[in-house]
């Protein structure tokens, strides 16, 4: 863990991880292991999310008992994998408010192209989390990232599965105040731009799609 990259490694994390890496595991069962993986890393997360003490009433008696406090967070789901994380982060947090932004890498220059953007109402004043199952170059982070500090956002983070070692220092160089949290940081990216050992394109993996 550093300041900048923290890599989540629960066993459980790791266990699905590993499941979801092998290239014979079918469409269906990837996508339940993500969406139960993005439950077990949003814990990382939010873990310091703000709270505060309310008055209640337990069957036996009342207490005071921690809350959720402040704005409630945004949560933005990069098109198209995002939703693969998005679905089932909002299990754990469904008043989460909710945006997206699509955007597809080109094949032959590696650089990303918006076609998509609609975010929640006040960004500068909610915990922003972006999220996207692959940091590779970078360049669509970055991208996405641009976009939601030009819509207003000032607190951000990052959530992805796996990141290369270019995409985190992409980010860091572009975007130092924007952690990035994530289950693994893979060896390198190939020739493709491709995360290496990582688990193929995650969109594709998905959704059943060709790569």
């Amino acid at each position: 863990m550093t300041e900048h990259l923290t890599i989540i490694d629960h066993p459980l994390i790791q266990h699905k991880l590993t499941l979801m890496r092998r290239k014979e595991t079918p469409s269906s069962t990837f996508r339940q292991l993500l969406w139960e993986t993005s439950m077990l890393l949003v814990y990382g997360i939010t873990q310091d999310l703000p709270i505060a003490d309310v008055n209640i009433e337990t069957p036996l008696c009342q207490t005071r008992s921690p809350i959720l406090d402040g704005k409630k967070l945004a949560l933005i789901s990069i098109l198209r994998a995002g939703n693969g994380l998005l679905d089932g982060i909002l299990e754990v947090i469904p008043a989460a408010r909710v945006g997206f932004v699509g955007m597809y890498r080109d094949e032959e220059t590696l650089e990303p192209v918006e076609y998509y953007c609609k975010v929640p109402a006040e960004l500068d004043k909610r915990l922003v989390i972006a999220v996207d199952p692959m940091l590779a170059t970078g360049n669509s982070s970055v991208a996405a990232i641009d976009r939601l500090k030009k819509e207003g956002a000032k607190e951000l983070r990052l959530l992805c599965l796996l990141a290369a070692p270019e995409g985190v220092a992409r980010m860091k160089d572009v975007h130092p105040d924007v952690p990035i949290f994530t289950a693994s940081l893979d060896e390198k990216l190939d020739a493709r731009g491709y995360i290496v050992p990582g688990l193929g394109d995650a969109g594709d993996r998905m959704f059943g799609t060709q790569a």
